[in-house]
């Protein structure tokens, strides 16, 4: 029999289909062909030698010793870049026009893309750890920055994986938008949260972490400063959230150590989906804070990974709600299982 969980982070009402579920290897991309990538195109922007292509550099990581070939060319590691149709501009003046019930706002904001390596042909679950660190570091760098421009209440870096994930260019690369409003998702998340903290006292983040690891079923891997787990009730299959451990609710709080713990965790996940589902098509995104905060008792940033594994259809957009036909403490093992082929820098549980 099918049964509902509730999930008091997001307060989505979820339905596990046991009856439909699948085993967890049947979401695996059976379409795909993991075909060789070239190295370089020369028609790809984020390609080595297209640098001077009139996008505005904000910041690029760069290191001399690096041996490979493309990044001794170029002298970068991690760009950071203008998007070249951003979907907000800098440039803009804050206007708000208010006419009966029709709202209006000057399209101001930051529209980044984060060109994640000099090669075309590797993507974040291939990556060293070292290397996923470099991104990392640079989005700490950019969340940094855009938080002191005075227009900007919220800050979103996410990648999109794969066409069905919404990307276009198969570059490794990622985004940060920064927008001059709180998006009406981040206001309902953080007023749950302040309503669990006024009647609980504790972090509803922090309670869901220690109630994971108390079950333990749930949990995908564990490091000495992350933990990342499938959800009680995921909203979707392999639906996958890394919390940190240290209570924290502004993602560019995050120290150098952490930094490196998390890259280190976020690529073992990434890796295992990789191996076990055949490259599927994902989103990550960070969620932290608006910009006003910094230090709250009752936010706990963390990272979002979403396989587009199953698609929604008209009972989802007819009623808000999810059915989930993967169960997800059988997700969770069956990622466990999967060990990565011939990668010596695949992380291993320090826990």
């Amino acid at each position: 029999m099918s049964e509902l969980r509730q999930n008091l982070i997001t307060r989505d009402w979820v339905i596990i289909a046991t009856e439909r579920a699948k085993r967890p290897d049947e979401f695996a991309n059976k379409k795909k062909s993991l075909a060789a990538v070239p190295p370089h195109r020369a028609d790809c922007p984020f390609c080595v030698g297209n640098e001077e292509d009139g996008t505005l550099e904000t910041c690029r990581l760069a290191d001399d010793s690096l041996q490979d070939s493309f990044a001794l060319r170029t002298g970068w590691k991690v760009r950071a870049i203008g998007n070249k149709y951003p979907a907000l501009s800098p440039t803009a003046e804050r206007i708000r026009i208010s006419s009966g019930i029709y709202r209006t706002m000057s399209g101001i904001g930051v529209h980044e893309v984060i060109v994640e390596h000099p090669r075309h042909d590797l993507t974040t679950a291939l990556l060293t750890v070292e290397e996923v660190a470099n991104i990392l570091l640079v989005y700490r760098q950019r969340y940094l920055e855009i938080r002191k421009y005075p227009y900007i209440e919220t800050i979103i870096i996410f990648k999109n994986h794969g066409k069905s994930a919404g990307t276009s260019l198969e570059h490794p690369h990622s985004q940060i938008a920064a927008t001059p409003v709180v998006p009406n998702q981040f206001r309902t998340r953080i007023d749950e949260a302040i309503r669990y903290f006024d009647d609980t006292g504790e972090c509803m983040f922090c309670r869901t972490l220690a109630d994971e690891l108390a079950a333990g079923e749930r949990v995908i891997f564990e490091s000495k400063h992350f933990v990342a787990f499938i959800p009680f009730a995921a909203l979707s299959p392999f639906h996958t959230w890394i919390f940190p451990r240290r209570h924290s609710s502004s993602f560019d709080d995050i120290t150098d150590a952490e930094i490196t713990d998390l890259a280190d965790t976020l690529k073992t996940v990434l890796a295992k989906l990789f191996y076990g589902l055949n490259d599927p098509d994902y989103n990550y995104t960070i969620r932290s804070v608006p910009t006003a905060e910094r230090a709250t008792k009752y936010f706990h940033w963390y990272i979002a990974i979403i396989p587009r594994v199953s698609r929604q259809a008209g009972f989802e957009l007819g009623s808000g709600m999810f059915i989930n036909t993967a169960l997800p403490e059988e997700s969770a093992e069956f990622l466990r299982s999967i060990a990565i082929p011939g990668d010596r820098n695949f992380g291993k549980s320090k826990v």
